[in-house]
């Protein structure tokens, strides 16, 4: 049994097995209908299969990709595809090292179309319709809270400690920087990419 605390009491996650008759489609996953659902999905996907989940995400996805730079096998990129999951963006690039720890996504990257980029070259070249907004805290970047991010973007995260490689730099067409007002030179990567996904989605979509 999977469960989490709430701080005051145990709640199970997800739902147990469907009463019978079970329903009918090729869209259902007849083991999770036998042995329930205990997956991070929302309650309108409970028991559907990964195909179906993907199929029906794709019908409103929105129009915002997002790249990461995997040179160091960074552990903060599971968190990023978790995030873009949970803003339903229409693709995530990995460019550098084909393998990625996959933890902190929550298997939500079942849910993503993901592509593999060798190089910064090959992944301008695969995006090479859309603008590349790199996100990074150097000087000369632009503050989030004045910047027009395009619709047709990418935005491009570098790894944490090391941040952008100096050929995605010079590649990207802007860099954009997350204002900060603490001691900290900066703030984790993960955490990054919500807030910028979500400066994009308050431009385009929740305006």
């Amino acid at each position: 049994m999977l469960v989490y605390n709430n701080g005051m009491s145990d709640i199970e996650v997800g739902v147990g097995p469907h009463d019978k008759p079970w329903p009918v489609g090729v869209q259902y996953d007849p083991e999770l209908l036998a042995e329930g659902d205990r997956r991070n999905v929302e309650d309108k996907y409970r028991y559907l299969t990964v195909e179906a989940i993907k199929k029906d995400l794709a019908e409103s996805r929105v129009d915002l990709h997002v790249a990461i730079e995997n040179w160091q096998h960074d552990l903060n990129i599971g968190t990023i595809v978790r995030n873009a999951n949970a803003f339903n963006v229409a693709a995530v690039h990995v460019i550098g090292k084909r393998h990625w720890n996959r933890r902190g996504a929550m298997v939500t990257d079942r849910y993503l179309d993901i592509f593999h980029h060798e190089t910064v070259e090959a992944f301008m070249s695969a995006v090479k319709d859309r603008h590349v907004i790199a996100i990074d805290n150097m000087p000369g970047a632009t503050p989030l809270a004045s910047a027009v991010l395009p619709k047709k973007t990418v935005l491009v995260f570098g790894g944490e400690g090391p941040g952008l490689s100096k050929d995605m730099q010079q590649a990207a067409e802007e860099m954009v920087m997350i204002e900060q007002f603490g001691s900290t030179r900066s703030i984790n990567v993960g955490v990054a990419s919500g807030i910028a996904m979500y400066a994009w989605l308050t431009q385009h979509i929740l305006d």
